[in-house]
């Protein structure tokens, strides 16, 4: 693909991705003996028709993985929608904690970046509403090739208003590809959502990095929706994912008041269990003394109820 462009991270960060690490990965993951039998528990009472109704009330829903319907200033916005039953060979771990038709007509779409487990066509296909698709540059040709045609794309640092909403697309340490072809052609990056009454951050998918920091200096944070899964082996997975260790030093970096922990429970895309990443999260959150109360672990369906800092 001469002359394609091709997208980088700060410090131009690249992952471990070789044939030989992939060999590697493959023989020690022989030699581990997981447990997934772990699931994350669904909402007692899923809140749908209030969902479906509010267009007043603030609002974090958490679907699994990381999806998750936001409500801010009227606008539903959905979150990396992907409601898929199995992710490669795997089948998910736990059922969605919504169902594709019970939501509420979608205004907005934020999609991080391009890998399967965040972007799924056949679950945008199902939504209801006619919403707009915010994405990374260089995804929008593929969103029109495959028929949608409220799309945008957004490189580092812009924003785009809707409303009485903004969203910032901001910088994370990853990559891109769907297919072998297409490696780094689209970007990546997390969502920066503010409002009248509070300013969410969407990370997606990210190692640790620097960017952490400028984002909480630009941005005074009320939730930060962080993701604490797909890390082990960890000498494979860092550049792109963060440890549950390293999700706390990024919330800290952030200085964003409340910590919403994500990408997890839902799919095995490495070794590391549901059950792991929750232990290791609250293991370091006891180790640093930090408030309880700034902590929320949502269930599978659960609503929270946001405002400014608390």
């Amino acid at each position: 693909m001469a002359g394609t462009k091709r997208y980088h991270n700060l410090d131009n960060v690249g992952k471990t991705g070789s044939f030989q690490d992939m060999l590697r990965w493959q023989k020690e993951r022989k030699l581990k003996n997981k447990d997934f039998s772990f699931r994350i528990p669904q909402a007692e009472n899923v809140e749908t028709d209030f969902l479906r109704m509010n267009r007043s009330a603030g609002t974090i829903t958490w679907i699994g993985h990381s999806t998750l319907l936001l409500q801010m200033s009227g606008l539903n916005i959905l979150a990396d929608p992907v409601w898929a039953n199995r992710m490669g060979f795997e089948k998910r771990l736990a059922p969605p904690g919504i169902h594709l038709a019970e939501l509420p007509d979608i205004d907005v779409v934020l999609i991080s970046h391009s890998h399967y487990d965040h972007l799924h066509f056949a679950s945008l296909r199902g939504l209801k509403g006619n919403p707009l698709h915010l994405v990374p540059e260089g995804l929008g040709k593929l969103f029109r090739k495959k028929g949608f045609r409220q799309v945008e794309e957004l490189c580092w640092w812009d924003q785009k208003r809707i409303g009485g909403v903004e969203f910032h697309f901001v910088p994370a340490q990853h990559w891109s590809r769907r297919t072998p072809w297409d490696t780094n052609t689209s970007h990546w990056g997390g969502w920066v959502i503010t409002s009248a009454g509070s300013t969410l951050h969407f990370v997606g998918d990210s190692g640790y990095f620097r960017g952490f920091k400028e984002i909480g200096q630009r941005f005074d944070i009320d939730y930060v929706l962080m993701p604490i899964g797909a890390y082990e082996p960890e000498w494979f997975m860092s550049a792109q994912h963060v440890t549950p260790e390293e999700a706390v030093k990024a919330y800290l970096d952030l200085r964003a008041d409340q910590f919403i922990p994500m990408h997890y429970g839902a799919f095995r895309l490495a070794d590391d269990t549901p059950k792991e990443a929750l232990e290791r999260l609250l293991a370091e959150w006891d180790r640093l003394g930090l408030p309880q109360s700034k902590l929320k672990i949502l269930k599978h369906g659960e609503t929270l109820r946001i405002s400014g800092k608390e």
